[in-house]
């Protein structure tokens, strides 16, 4: 499998967005790839509320999402949306920050909202509360496709390896972690986690990166990284934007499982601990 990625640095203005997208969806086809990833708020990053407001939309109206469909589909290519922010999609008024999985036809075959939201104060005076705005997701989703089996997270769910582990109980050899990562926390955190969920469960982690100083103020970390099962790093695109092509070879992923049988030896852990 050829997999290019799509390292944005993703502004204000959802049309840009989609644009530069659709561009990138017709390169990676020329360069031989069978699916573009992009990375999390890829249609519009913007923390200014009042304007981000007045962009968007609904899954049914959303332009970025319409625009990113019939380029799939002109171009017979997969595409993993990493997410879109959407509003009027859940009963608490809130936000859903929403994953598509498109195929070469145009169609959307699976959507993932995020479950884990980012609420923390930094020592550097960053203060991030997604839980004011966005509504946490309830499903863990995995799809198949051409390639295998693809389990879906967002940006901080690569902290909590229990969805890791029930995505690749249910199959997944291909884990997706679309992301727009701080600076301090991808310095810190960003190779060493997204590595530490392939060699857990022996699956290629593919993670699409927002990268660089963007409209709203905000800088995020880049780093576009493709992982192998055995925790090697295919390609790590680091800052600017771009296109990066990782070619996987899927029988790595039986060959490291015989080697580490990590899913097979996997045991029922008890919610209940023992406190001598």
């Amino acid at each position: 499998m050829r997999a290019a990625i799509f390292q944005m640095t993703s502004g204000v203005d959802p049309a840009r967005n989609a644009a530069a997208i659709v561009e990138m969806v017709a390169r990676a086809k020329g360069e031989g790839a069978d699916m573009l990833f992009t990375p999390e708020m890829a249609g519009c990053l913007d923390r200014d509320r009042a304007r981000a407001a007045a962009t968007m939309r609904g899954e049914a109206d959303d332009p970025v999402l319409a625009a990113v469909r019939e380029a799939a589909a002109r171009e017979g290519l997969w595409v993993h949306l990493g997410s879109l922010p959407l509003k009027g999609e859940r009963a608490d008024g809130r936000l859903a920050n929403r994953s598509f999985l498109i195929d070469g036809s145009g169609e959307i075959r699976a959507r993932y909202d995020k479950i884990h939201l980012f609420d923390v104060d930094l020592a550097t005076g960053e203060s991030w509360r997604e839980s004011s705005v966005y509504g946490p997701g309830e499903r863990v989703v995995a799809a198949d496709t051409p390639w295998g089996r693809m389990g879906f997270s967002i940006c901080y769910d690569m902290r909590f390896p229990d969805l890791y582990r029930a995505l690749t109980n249910a199959g997944a050899t291909i884990v997706l972690a679309p992301a727009a990562f701080t600076v301090p926390t991808g310095r810190a955190h960003w190779h060493v986690l997204l590595r530490a969920r392939a060699i857990e469960a022996g699956c290629f982690v593919i993670a699409a990166a927002q990268s660089g100083a963007h409209e709203d103020g905000r800088t995020t970390y880049g780093h576009s990284l493709v992982v192998d099962p055995w925790g090697e790093v295919l390609l790590d695109m680091g800052e600017g934007e771009g296109l990066g092509l990782a070619d996987l070879d899927l029988a790595r992923i039986e060959d490291v499982r015989s080697r580490v049988p990590a899913i097979a030896n996997r045991r029922p852990i008890p919610e209940d601990v023992t406190i001598p």
